[in-house]
């Protein structure tokens, strides 16, 4: 099965099997049950305020569980924000609230959004599109190319109009409406740069990681269901073409599974060709969420996308997170200026 084969530790190990014994009895956990009850909202923040001290192996075997769950777009926009604001301001006050789960954060960077506002100083014009994570959010850090802004979520300060995704996530349109001493800047110039090109390829790692869990299970209930349907007085997975199908599932995925370990640990481990490997994993999970989700409805015929089956809802959000990478020709032509 194609799924991430990172070199964990101990703990990391005891983490993503404490993530799966409580999915097998949550099938859909929301906010609450993956903060009170798994400590999932401190994940990237440090032991000194409540939280685990991770990094993005350990958000990536997360994402990779919470994927077939459907429950991972929210955390990791709160995972991301706050990872990036203990880099810059370890002390705030709220982490230790991020950490218990009782505040929330959404990070709004190029990653986690469709449209980014016009930054200027702590000045912010226009507004934010399908901001992830957004909607239910305490607080937003702003990762806009040289400027990192904190702003309260507050309608004074920013109009929310919520959206239903098609694969059932929520996101949010933010317009800024922000007067003089709103926003709190952290950090700016070629600092701020860092951080937030680290933060876009922190979110696009763990979405490929998501992705990954999300065929890992497209192709297991394929699988199964090739071994129950029968047609013609026999089960369809003796069938050579179907048997070939599953076969191009199986590679599409386990090629998408190894860049994207690639992508995760370019990124924990801060390498010097993080930038190509992230996009270089993109590119190949686009591609194979496309293979094995179309084939796995093939695969189960005029029920695949159906509501009776799970496997509609998880084709729906693997082509969200496709689509959620951003154009192709812009990760080729990041590929291509670092390889050179």
């Amino acid at each position: 099965m194609a799924e991430l084969d990172l070199p964990l530790s101990d703990e990391q190990e005891m983490l993503r099997g404490s993530v799966q014994r409580f999915l097998a009895d949550n099938a859909r956990p929301g906010w609450r049950e993956l903060s009170a009850s798994l400590g999932l909202a401190g994940i990237a923040l440090p032991e000194s305020v409540g939280g685990f001290g991770g990094g993005a192996v350990d958000i990536a075997v997360v994402m990779a569980e919470l994927g077939p769950a459907l429950a991972g777009a929210d955390w990791l926009s709160h995972v991301a924000a706050t990872a990036l604001l203990v880099r810059v301001a370890p002390d705030h006050p709220a982490l230790v609230d991020f950490a218990a789960g009782r505040r929330r954060i959404a990070i709004v960077c190029a990653a986690s959004t469709a449209a980014m506002p016009v930054v200027d100083g702590e000045l912010v014009r226009g507004s934010a599109a399908l901001v992830a994570g957004a909607a239910e959010a305490d607080l937003l850090l702003l990762a806009s190319d040289e400027t990192l802004l904190l702003i309260p979520a507050e309608r004074d300060k920013v109009e929310q109009r919520h959206r239903i995704m098609h694969d059932g996530s929520v996101s949010a349109d933010l317009a800024f409406t922000l007067k003089p001493g709103d926003a709190v800047l952290l950090a700016s110039g070629d600092d701020a740069r860092a951080l937030v090109d680290y933060a876009n390829d922190l979110i696009l790692a763990g979405r490929c990681a998501e992705a990954v869990g999300l065929m890992q299970r497209m192709i297991a209930d394929s699988i199964d269901y090739l071994g129950q349907r029968k047609q013609f007085g026999t089960v369809i997975g003796r069938f050579q073409s179907l048997r070939h199908r599953a076969a191009d599932m199986q590679l599409a995925a386990m090629k998408a599974a190894a860049l994207t370990e690639e992508a995760i640990l370019a990124v924990d481990q801060g390498r010097a060709d993080r930038a190509q490997a992230v996009s270089a994993a993109c590119i190949e999970v686009s591609d194979a969420v496309r293979i094995v989700g179309e084939s796995a409805v093939q695969i189960h015929g005029a029920m695949g996308l159906t509501e009776e089956l799970s496997l509609g809802c998880h084709f729906k959000r693997a082509l969200a997170i496709a689509a959620a990478f951003g154009p192709r020709a812009d990760h080729l032509a990041r590929f291509a200026e670092v390889a050179a």
